[in-house]
C-alpha cells in the first residue's frame, strides 16, 4: 500500500511539474500585461518601469528559471492587479470555493447513494424509472444552461432567491443546487447499477434465506461490494466540480477560485493564473491518492 501511495504520489509530481511549464509558456503567449494595468496614455518608459518591477523584461527562459526557483520556496510572486501575494490571493478565494464544492459534494454522495440504492432494490418499478429519468436528464443537461435557467425561474421570476453574492445562506442555494445536478445524475447511476450486481451475488440470497430485513440487506451487505466503482466515480467528480465551479461561480458572480481564475485569465495576472491552477492539480491529484487508500480499506486484496 505504502509502495502504491509512492507511486501515485512521484507520478502526480511529475505531472505537476509539467503543468507548470505549460502553463507558464502559454500564459505569456496572452500579451502584456503592461498594456492592461497602465492607463491608456502611459509613457513607453513607464511601461518599460513596470515590466522590470516584475521581471517581465527578461527573456522568457530566465523569467521561467526564477520562477522556478521561488517555487520551491512556495513563493508563487506577487499579484499584478491586487499587488499581494498570489497565493495569498488564491487560498482566500478557496475559503469560498472549499465550502461550496464540500457542501454540495456531501449532498451528493448521500442522495446517490440512498436513491441509487433503493432504485436498484425496486428496479423496474416506478421509483426506478423516476431515479433513471432524472439522473439522465442531470446527466445531460450543461451547468450554464442550467443556471441561467435558474436565475430566470428562481431569481427573475419566484423571486425567491439573489441571483449573486454571498451575504447570506439564501445567496448559497442556487450555486449549490446548479452544482449539485450533473454529479448527482451521474453517481446515482453508477450506485444503482453496482447495487443490481451486488444484490446479484450469492451471499445476498443467502442473507435474504436467513430472514434479513431490506434495509440492513441493502445498506450492510451490499453497498460496501458495491462502493468501488462508486469511489471511482465520487473522486472523478469531486475533480470535475472544482472545474464546474469556474462557469458556476462567473454566473452567480460567488467570489472563488473559479470566477478568480477567470478574472485573473482576462486581466493577464500571470502569477495568480499560476498559483490557482498549481493548487487546483495539487487539490485534484491528493483526492486521486485518498481515492486509492479508499480502494484499499474497501478491498484488502488491494493492499496486498
Amino acid at each position: 500500500m505504502t509502495r502504491l501511495i509512492g507511486q501515485r504520489a512521484i507520478a502526480s509530481l511529475l505531472s505537476l511539474f509539467g503543468l507548470m511549464v505549460l502553463v507558464f509558456f502559454l500564459s505569456r503567449l496572452t500579451g502584456d500585461p503592461a498594456v492592461l494595468f497602465l492607463p491608456i496614455d502611459a509613457t513607453e518608459q513607464m511601461k518599460q518601469e513596470f515590466r522590470a518591477l516584475h521581471g517581465l523584461d527578461l527573456p522568457i527562459i530566465e523569467q521561467f528559471w526564477r520562477y522556478l526557483l521561488d517555487l520551491l520556496q512556495l513563493d508563487f510572486g506577487d499579484s499584478l492587479r491586487k499587488a499581494r501575494p498570489a497565493l495569498q490571493v488564491v487560498l482566500e478565494a478557496y475559503a469560498w470555493t472549499l465550502p461550496l464544492a464540500l457542501i454540495t459534494m456531501a449532498i451528493v454522495v448521500v442522495a446517490a447513494i440512498v436513491l441509487g440504492s433503493l432504485a436498484a432494490f425496486r428496479v423496474g418499478g416506478f421509483f426506478d424509472r423516476l431515479v433513471s429519468i432524472v439522473s439522465l436528464v442531470g446527466a445531460s443537461a450543461p451547468d450554464f444552461w442550467i443556471a441561467i435557467v435558474a436565475i430566470v425561474v428562481f431569481s427573475i421570476g419566484l423571486g425567491w432567491v439573489p441571483t449573486s453574492g454571498v451575504g447570506t445562506p439564501l445567496h448559497w442555494v442556487l450555486p449549490i443546487a446548479v452544482l449539485f445536478i450533473r454529479p448527482f445524475g451521474l453517481v446515482v447511476q453508477v450506485v444503482r447499477g453496482s447495487m443490481l450486481s451486488a444484490l446479484s451475488a450469492p451471499y445476498v440470497k443467502t442473507a435474504r434465506a436467513k430472514g434479513v430485513k431490506n434495509l440492513p440487506l441493502i445498506f450492510v451487505h451490499t453497498l460496501r461490494n458495491g462502493m468501488l466503482p462508486v469511489i471511482t466515480v465520487i473522486g472523478d467528480q469531486a475533480a470535475a466540480m472544482l472545474n464546474g465551479a469556474v462557469i458556476v461561480e462567473t454566473i452567480f458572480g460567488f467570489p472563488g477560485v473559479g470566477k478568480l481564475m477567470i478574472d485573473s485569465i482576462l486581466q493577464r495576472d500571470f502569477n495568480v493564473v499560476l498559483a490557482a491552477i498549481m493548487v487546483t492539480a495539487l487539490a485534484i491529484f491528493l483526492m486521486n491518492i485518498l481515492i486509492d487508500i479508499g480502494y484499499s480499506l474497501l478491498d484488502p486484496r488491494i493492499r496486498h
